[in-house]
């Protein structure tokens, strides 16, 4: 059973950088692949950025969030992180990290529903 723990949302001005961590456990890293989701209030949940945890293939970003963040994966320590930078009022939403195996993933990293394990969520607010 793959548990994941998001932390370190909050509030930010346009413009300003946030760095989300989520711990990552029980989990196989050649079966999976992890991702960032967020949900706006009255929005669908979009998926923002994926990686596979064999970091066999470039990580997939939405053109939203394309050169502005990064997701990444501390083997070691078992997190994945999401930096963000040049943040945007749009980018106000609750944050999910999430995992799923990666056959299931494949093809389609950004669809909330090849995903079956979640976060509880971190909230992110931008301020203009």
């Amino acid at each position: 059973q793959v548990q994941l723990q998001e932390s370190g949302g909050g509030s930010v001005q346009s413009g300003g950088s946030l760095r989300l961590d989520c711990s990552v456990s029980g989990y196989t890293y050649s079966s999976y692949s992890v991702a960032w989701f967020r949900q706006a209030p009255g929005k669908e949940r979009e998926g923002v950025a994926s990686m596979r945890m064999d970091s066999l293939l470039s990580p997939t970003y939405a053109d939203s969030v394309k050169d502005r963040f990064t997701i990444s994966l501390d083997k070691t320590n078992n997190i994945l992180y999401l930096e963000m930078h040049s943040l945007k009022s749009e980018d106000t939403a609750m944050y999910y990290c999430a995992a799923g195996w990666k056959w299931l993933v494949a093809g389609r990293p950004l669809d909330r529903e090849k995903y079956n394990y979640w976060g509880q969520g971190t909230q992110v607010t931008v301020s203009s």
